[in-house]
């Protein structure tokens, strides 16, 4: 991997995982010592950055984390009911049974806040790629990681936070999948999605970093 491949990719990272939380001031020269690294491929890591909508440029002061927008939220949450049933049917109907059986090491999940987050990601990561069609499953998993910003910043204000019932739910999904039966597996993706933002929506309307817009 390129230098400066490596420090976009470092970067993002650390901006979806929250390590460089919304709102939050950048400088270059801060950024090229955080990375070990000259200015130049921060520099350029930074500008791609900002045409993904994650920073903004401040003249002559710097960077900054953008806060999460409300309505950004809900069309990125949007974008992925209408993208994810449509990778989960392709998979449904192209992907082979070891590919379909290889979902089995999501049915169970235990462990911290943290590592729900990562089980997730991984879990629909796979979705994605189970499809067959690259670019859909590359727009997907872009779509995933910065969903995994709003989980982090949504999750402390989330009611009844139950990763049980989620996992119940991917269960039953591959279960469905497994069995090829497209119309069972496409209302549970689009019923989980249309869930995560009735839970995910309100809980950041709490928090302090986001922007509530109204259109």
């Amino acid at each position: 991997m390129l230098l400066r491949d490596n420090i976009y990719e470092r970067l993002r990272s650390d901006i979806l995982a929250c390590h460089l939380a919304p709102g939050d001031d950048m400088r270059e020269q801060d950024l090229a010592e955080r990375y070990a690294v000259s200015r130049q491929p921060v520099r350029e890591a930074l500008l791609r950055l900002e045409r993904e909508h994650l920073v903004t440029v401040q003249p002559r002061q710097g960077y900054r984390v953008n806060p999460i927008s409300l309505s950004d939220a809900r069309d990125l949450l949007r974008f992925r009911l209408a993208l994810e049933p449509a990778c989960v049917a392709e998979a449904i109907e192209g992907a082979s049974d070891a590919t379909l059986k290889a979902l089995d090491q999501f049915r169970e999940f235990s462990g911290s806040h943290e590592d729900f987050i990562a089980y997730n990601r991984a879990f629909h990561s796979a979705l994605a790629h189970a499809s067959g069609n690259r670019r859909m499953a590359a727009a997907l998993c872009d779509l995933i990681g910065q969903a995994d910003r709003l989980v982090r910043v949504s999750v402390a204000n989330v009611k009844n936070h139950d990763p049980t019932r989620l996992v119940a739910e991917h269960a039953a999904l591959i279960e469905a999948m497994q069995r090829r039966e497209a119309r069972t597996a496409a209302r549970i993706i689009k019923a989980h999605i249309v869930q995560t933002e009735k839970r995910v929506l309100p809980a950041l309307k709490r928090n302090a970093v986001v922007i509530v817009e109204e259109r």
